[in-house]
């Protein structure tokens, strides 16, 4: 009797691990046979993601969309960006209508618990502020008493706003926006004293005004803003791929693997067993999650590294001119710090 419980148990385990991988499977295979990733992305925030004169969507976000395109279907521009409001983007993506998310969102137990989502690695860390006009005199978070604030709804800086007047004592006056771009547009119509979201997109908004001069962005930061891409939970294998791709990216700015030598250095191995493994030449990673060898080779080849994406989109040298700060790699005195690929 004992013999056929045992067998009965172990037969039940197969089934369930069968079961189980193939679900696993499930997007990574429904992306490859639709022949394109669909990515939901915001409705637009400069240097983020936002399409350009042309229609063609580009930012740091962007970026990670076509680089997990290129590990999956080996072009970067199989990609469909779906945009959302803060309210829509967590139903397009556990409806099945976006494969994968990379929108300025935070990272909170609630949206991984009781949301049902898996995050990728944090890809950039951020805090909440507040963008003002010089005019009004105001240098601190703390003299905002009963000013009006335009807030998205839906989303975590709209909670971080209440908890952070409840903490200090003061009234305020939201102005609820749906989207970003109605957020500019009523803190540029004067409907609102001041506008809050996450600093990174402040200094997005700030450069994109009339006068930028004109604003300062306030020097406290009330919240913690770990902001990652997500998926759904229930698929292990396509939150590898999501989260591996994150990791390389890192990976190859503090290897040195950047664009233009990533060609010469996946030809053959080299002295770097850190640089092989990435880049294919040694050990069989890509195998572990259904890729081929090359997966990260043609995500450099057509995104960078995470530093070349940081700086082309939003970095000093850009309008948006934001400072790698936390988002420096460790060795350099920030805290980005990626899993090896091992």
């Amino acid at each position: 009797m004992k013999v056929v419980k045992t067998a009965a148990i172990a037969a039940t385990l197969s089934l369930t691990a069968a079961l189980s991988l193939g679900a696993q499977a499930s997007t990574l295979q429904d992306v490859q046979a639709r022949g394109e990733l669909n990515c939901v992305v915001t409705t637009g925030v400069a240097g983020f993601a936002a399409p350009d004169e042309n229609g063609r969507w580009e930012g740091f976000d962007v970026d990670l969309c076509r680089a997990v395109a290129a590990a999956v279907l080996g072009d970067a521009e199989k990609v469909k960006f779906i945009p959302t409001s803060a309210k829509t983007r967590f139903t397009i993506l556990n409806s099945g209508e976006g494969d994968i998310l990379f929108r300025n969102t935070t990272e909170t137990m609630s949206r991984d618990v009781d949301l049902k989502l898996t995050f990728l690695p944090v890809n950039y860390y951020d805090g909440q502020g507040f963008l003002i006009r010089k005019e009004l005199g105001i240098t601190s978070a703390k003299d905002l008493d009963g000013a009006s604030i335009c807030i998205q709804t839906g989303t975590t800086t709209e909670l971080n706003l209440a908890d952070f007047f409840r903490t200090t004592g003061i009234s305020y006056e939201p102005v609820a926006v749906e989207t970003n771009e109605e957020g500019i547009t009523n803190y540029s119509a004067n409907r609102c004293d001041a506008y809050t979201t996450d600093a990174s997109a402040l200094a997005s908004i700030r450069a994109a005004l009339e006068d930028p001069s004109a604003h300062i962005i306030l020097p406290e930061i009330i919240s913690k803003e770990p902001l990652g891409g997500a998926v759904r939970q229930g698929d292990d294998q396509w939150a590898d791929i999501g989260k591996w791709v994150v990791n390389a990216m890192i990976n190859a700015e503090e290897l040195g693997v950047t664009q233009a030598n990533v060609a010469k250095l996946a030809s053959k191995a080299g002295n770097n067993p850190s640089i092989n493994r990435l880049l294919g030449t040694e050990s069989n990673m890509g195998e572990m999650v259904g890729l081929d060898n090359a997966w990260a080779v043609r995500v450099i080849a057509a995104i960078g590294n995470y530093g070349e994406s940081f700086d082309r989109h939003i970095g000093p040298n850009t309008p948006i001119g934001l400072s790698r700060g936390l988002n420096a790699l460790w060795k350099d005195g920030g805290i980005l710090y990626a899993a090896p690929i091992r």
